[in-house]
């Protein structure tokens, strides 16, 4: 017994100081080392943003020319030049409402030289319905929400309805016989449509685009009888005569068409279903970077030419914090999920 207690204090007196006295320095120089590669890594950033951009940046955006965010993107980027002295290039990868663009902005190096207008379908609503292959949430690093905006019904003028009571009239003698274009499967058009279909109680048939573009021109030469059009797509053809407005999809009218009811006020009570884009960057981008392009982007949105330009096809400027935009894409994704599961919505039969 004696022997095991002798013994236990001579291995007690031999490893301590093998286990105690060089962790200390170890520790120390360990955090010397983390301390001193997070100073790289924050002084790597700042030159980075000081640097920025070093070569043309691209713009990309999920949807053919012609559509509503390729407006908004083609409208913002030469003041992006005027500001960083840099091009900086639209560049339309449609496909899949918008996913083949978000997915390829995901997937790019996270340097600032890739940015991406996004928008709610492919955001919120695609991620809802189908598989994609990028986290709207993780995948993204959120610079500033661009736009809000909303969609309207548009029919050719052909159509026997100069409202959308009429047109639900028209829908309910003829159930299926109808059918009403969006720019395509899951975007907001088709969710606002879904939902007007659910509240109105009435069968019309989803024929989606792929894009905006392509549905106004089908709409235009009669081949559709009904359009969920951004409203921006929309304004021109309603100003000629091409398409007839029947109502807007938002809260409130627009103020590019201030004859055009809300489709709450034709009798849909508590209708309501709006629309909007954001600029984001791949996660990862150097937080500098973030702030240099959140600062430019909102001084771009709040020019008064933007701003009218905007207006004057029914899109608002909504500038946010790259905060307030994360914040806001989860809170679009809880409130419009719930949406999709009443309604049904299915993403494209792959």
């Amino acid at each position: 017994m004696g022997q095991g207690g002798q013994g236990f204090g001579r291995e007690s007196k031999l490893i301590a100081p093998h286990v105690s006295a060089p962790c200390m320095p170890c520790c120390t120089r360990l955090a010397g080392f983390a301390c001193h590669a997070a100073m790289l890594c924050i002084i790597s950033a700042a030159a980075a943003a000081a640097d920025y951009p070093s070569r043309p940046v691209r713009i990309i955006i999920g949807f053919p020319p012609g559509g509503a965010t390729d407006l908004v993107s083609r409208l913002m980027a030469p003041k992006y030049v005027e500001i960083f002295k840099q091009q900086f290039i639209v560049d339309n990868r449609s496909g899949a409402n918008g996913v083949i663009g978000s997915d390829l902005a995901a997937k790019a190096a996270p340097d600032g030289h890739t940015i991406h207008l996004a928008t709610i379908g492919t955001l919120v609503i695609s991620p809802a319905i189908t598989k994609v292959p990028y986290d709207p949430i993780k995948d993204f690093a959120p610079i500033s929400q661009a736009v809000a905006l909303q969609n309207i019904f548009i029919v050719h003028p052909t159509l026997p309805a100069k409202s959308l009571q009429e047109m639900i009239a028209l829908a309910k003698a003829k159930p299926g016989a109808l059918n009403f274009a969006t720019s395509g499967q899951g975007s907001p058009g088709h969710l606002a449509g879904e939902l007007f279909k659910s509240m109105a109680k009435i069968n019309i048939v989803h024929v989606p685009y792929k894009g905006g573009g392509p549905a106004l021109i089908d709409l235009v030469a009669g081949h559709v009888e009904i359009f969920v059009a951004v409203i921006s797509t929309a304004v021109p053809q309603v100003k000629t005569g091409k398409a007839r407005a029947l109502a807007v999809t938002g809260g409130k009218r627009a103020a590019a068409l201030p004859d055009v009811p809300t489709v709450a006020e034709t009798g849909i009570k508590g209708y309501e279903a709006t629309n909007w884009y954001g600029y984001v960057a791949p996660a990862d981008t150097p937080r500098p970077i973030i702030d240099r392009l959140h600062k430019e982007t909102v001084a771009i949105l709040n020019m008064p030419d933007v701003r009218e330009a905007l207006l004057s096809r029914g899109i608002e400027a909504a500038p946010s914090s790259p905060a307030e935009f994360a914040a806001y894409i989860r809170t679009e994704n809880a409130k419009w999920g719930k949406v999709i599961k009443q309604t049904g919505i299915k993403g494209e039969a792959n």
